[in-house]
């Protein structure tokens, strides 16, 4: 099979792959685009391209760029099912907003592979967290009760998730999702909420990698816009749209229980494909 067609298939499959998830589990796509892409830009591009020697960075620049679209579409689909309470979302945009910036920095002052290792080891933790500490698996759900410490509680934790979710490039899903879980909501609940939690992180972070290739003259060559791989980032928005259309078929049928506990399997199956890479 030619390579270029090989290359669009699997953006194809991830892509769509990737909104499934994003709508029934929040993700935004990037833990599942994140490793493709990173391992497409790697083999395509050859390990001694420019490319290559930032293709984590190219990933996850690429990751939140596809984010921006699939989280609004996910939103949109959420909202129009009665699953968003907008009184949780508000004190977290702001601070996502200023931590998207600040985690995107960080990243591109880092070397591609730490955030390789970096990824593998929030991935792990995450996993950890969701099968031993109680609240994730079975919760509560009478309803969504705020922050013990009220509204300025969330700020920090909202720049610590718009941080990690920009420098990873994984939508801060992981972080939300566990999160709201804890506070009582039901799963499809947490992924709703979760998507909208995703965008303030996708357009600051996306913007922060753009500013910061202009600034720095970084020249990739043909197929880049700043950071961002073009064809990747087309395929996985289409793709991605029909994977969301898809989910929401599968939503009806699919039980609380069931849904939390494909949750930490998914992102095992994850962890083993950048270990792998």
């Amino acid at each position: 099979m030619n390579g270029d067609v090989l290359v669009t298939l699997l953006l194809c499959l991830f892509g769509f792959i990737s909104g499934i998830t994003t709508a029934l589990f929040g993700f935004g796509g990037g833990f599942i685009t994140v490793p493709l892409l990173y391992a497409l830009i790697t083999l395509v591009w050859g390990p001694e391209s420019e490319a290559s020697a930032v293709a984590m960075q190219i990933a996850v620049a690429t990751s939140t760029c596809v984010m921006i679209f699939s989280a609004s579409l996910s939103s949109r689909a959420h909202y129009r099912k009665g699953h968003l309470n907008w009184s949780i979302i508000r004190p977290f945009i702001i601070p996502i907003s200023l931590g998207g910036i600040l985690g995107a920095f960080i990243a591109l002052s880092v070397d591609s592979e730490w955030i390789r290792w970096l990824f593998i080891g929030y991935l792990v933790i995450t996993i950890l967290d969701c099968l031993i500490r109680p609240g994730f698996m079975k919760t509560h759900t009478e309803g969504i009760t705020p922050s013990g410490g009220g509204v300025f509680a969330d700020i920090p934790i909202g720049l610590v998730i718009g941080a990690v979710a920009a420098f990873l490039g994984v939508g801060g899903s992981v972080m939300t999702v566990p999160l709201m879980r804890r506070r009582g909501a039901t799963m499809i609940q947490a992924a709703a909420l979760a998507n909208p939690l995703t965008l303030p992180m996708a357009i600051t972070g996306t913007l922060t990698y753009f500013y910061f290739a202009l600034t720095e003259h970084v020249q990739l060559g043909a197929g880049f816009i700043g950071m961002v791989y073009i064809k990747g980032a087309l395929i996985l928005i289409v793709t991605s749209w029909l994977g969301i259309r898809f989910a929401s078929l599968l939503m009806p049928y699919l039980s609380d229980k069931r849904h939390a506990q494909s949750y930490p399997l998914l992102l095992l199956i994850v962890l083993s494909v950048m270990l792998l890479t």
